[in-house]
């Protein structure tokens, strides 16, 4: 029996390569993201997977690359939809253009995505949607007035979606990190913080896949992603 298709929506060195990693072991892996410059070198080192350039935020693209994922792989069974942008400014600093492509990659870009791989789940009655979601969902900080109002849209879709697809058989659920994801930007950025201070990808990776795999009797909708020192 041929395994399940996962489609991984946004790959970068943190979060998106170890989804990939971990799904990998018991998946067929589609990588999304606008370059296939790193998911493909990913997709050669972990095998039965493929990588394909997509920008969520364009509906053509997304069209071509999820048509592509069909005909390659088979129907997508989990959607992690990691692709996340944001400038980090004021409401007096961020243009208009600016704003609208946060939201563009953020939420209208789950939106088409999701569209994509619905029909399928329906079909065969079971399937999962995983977000990778933030705690500026919750909250506008200063300096997030283009990525919290985003992220807070993304959020809201998810629920609405997961209102409207559970009794159809799909798991739709968000990972809310509330902390900063260990990168080598992030490393560089704070040289004296501790190692448990940050977010390990793997971890993130692993949330994400116990999701997809939820009983149905016992769905989550919202799981936060903390480390164990983080004040909330």
């Amino acid at each position: 029996m041929a395994k399940p298709v996962a489609a991984i929506v946004g790959i970068g060195p943190g979060n998106g390569t170890a989804l990939a990693r971990r799904f990998a072991g018991d998946h067929r892996v589609a990588l999304l993201s606008r370059s296939t410059d790193l998911s493909g070198k990913i997709a050669a080192e972990i095998g039965d997977a493929r990588a394909y350039a997509c920008d969520v935020g364009d509906v053509a693209a997304t069209d071509r690359a999820f048509d592509a994922v069909a005909a390659d792989l088979g129907a997508v069974d989990t959607l992690v939809y990691n692709a996340g942008s944001g400038v980090f400014a004021s409401v007096e600093d961020i243009t208009p253009g600016e704003f609208e492509a946060s939201w563009r990659i953020n939420a209208a870009g789950l939106l088409n995505a999701s569209q994509k791989v619905i029909p399928a789940m329906k079909d065969k009655g079971n399937g999962a949607i995983i977000v990778i979601g933030a705690t500026a969902s919750r909250r506008g900080a200063a300096r997030t007035a283009a990525f919290a109002p985003a992220k807070a849209a993304q959020r809201s879709l998810a629920e609405s979606m997961a209102k409207h697809l559970g009794p159809m058989g799909i798991h739709v659920a968000v990972i809310i990190i509330d902390g900063v994801v260990d990168l080598p930007r992030t490393r560089q950025r704070m040289p004296d913080r501790p190692d448990d201070f940050f977010v390990k990808p793997e971890d993130v990776a692993a949330t994400a896949h116990w999701l997809a795999a939820q009983p149905r009797s016992a769905w989550s909708f919202e799981v936060e992603a903390r480390p164990f020192g983080e004040k909330w």
